[in-house]
């Protein structure tokens, strides 16, 4: 099947014009979004332009996998109602200064990867993208009480500007924005990203605070200014948020102080130069963390943690 077949592109767009430089900004929920950072950088993007436009929609029936991930259906009464179709597209959006931009969101395709990267291939050359820059979240054994680290790719080396947390080779299970990257590069497209790390204890939780995070990284590499004050504003709340919790909860403080003293050992022996394992400060294990995961999560969601009332179970 054709690019042509699986992607329908507005045969003109006026406001693309004329560009020497476009920038198309990829989010894909799914695999590569611990915390919901990406899409919540994405609904802020799109929230600033009032939606835009829609001038790319792919055809998702190809790509997505209805009975692993199912959407949702309203049942009013005797009968179904707003039914929350799953959208691929590409929307056309404007920068605080005005410089457009575009912004391809929506469900990471569960097949057909190849296919994808054709359509979006046949996107990018149709619409004239001069750089395509992904958001993308994992998790990650790291204290929330710490600066968020990013790791930084690209299909060409001098588009990287900063220096990766870690040096070396790792075998990662894939993605479609992945395979997007190295097929662009492969296309003689340039195209970089940009991976925040999300404490474990958070994966689960919207995490706005590495939001912002990744939007001042989109900001910088394609040259765009993007309003942050309500999404930094909702990640202060977070974090007061979390910060009540551990306060509360002596076990899940534990776990996030023994995150801090092998993050800080990490860091000195990084800039003393010497071993990063840091061998006299253990990381907690994964089932450690994972004890407290449920119950962390609950607490926020949940009743007030600072109310003796709501925990009748710590009672003796």
């Amino acid at each position: 099947m054709s690019a042509e077949r699986l992607v329908h592109i507005l045969d003109e767009v006026p406001a693309l014009e004329g560009l020497d430089s476009l920038t198309m900004v990829v989010a894909l929920d799914g695999f590569l979004d611990a915390g919901s950072s990406a899409a919540i950088a994405a609904q802020h993007l799109a929230g600033l332009d009032d939606g835009g436009s829609v001038v790319a929609t792919f055809d998702v029936d190809q790509f997505h996998d209805y009975r692993a991930r199912r959407p949702a259906v309203t049942f009013l009464r005797d009968h179904y109602e707003a039914y929350d179709a799953p959208r691929l597209v590409v929307r056309l959006l404007r920068d605080t200064g005005g410089t457009p931009y575009l912004l391809l969101q929506g469900p990471e395709p569960d097949n057909r990867w190849e296919a994808f990267c054709r359509a979006v291939r046949e996107v990018v050359e149709r619409l004239g993208v001069t750089l395509v820059v992904s958001m993308g979240s994992v998790p990650m054994a790291v204290p929330h009480t710490r600066p968020i680290a990013i790791t930084h790719h690209a299909n060409d080396p001098s588009l990287i500007t900063a220096t990766n947390p870690w040096q070396g080779e790792l075998r990662v299970p894939s993605s479609a924005q992945a395979l997007l990257e190295m097929r662009l590069g492969e296309w003689g497209r340039d195209a970089l990203g940009f991976v925040a790390h999300i404490p474990h204890y958070l994966a689960q939780l919207d995490y706005p605070r590495a939001s912002v995070m990744l939007l001042e990284h989109v900001e910088r590499s394609g040259r765009l200014t993007v309003d942050l004050t309500d999404l930094r504003a909702a990640a202060d709340d977070r974090e007061g948020e979390i910060a009540r919790y551990l306060a509360a909860n002596q076990e899940v403080g534990e776990v996030v102080a023994s995150l801090e003293r092998q993050y800080d050992s990490f860091a000195e022996a990084e800039a003393a130069g010497a071993n990063l394992l840091a061998d006299d400060q253990p990381i907690p294990t994964g089932e450690e963390i994972g004890r407290q995961f449920e119950q962390f999560l609950a607490g926020l969601e949940g009743p007030d943690p600072t109310d003796p009332t709501d925990h009748p179970e710590d009672e003796s």
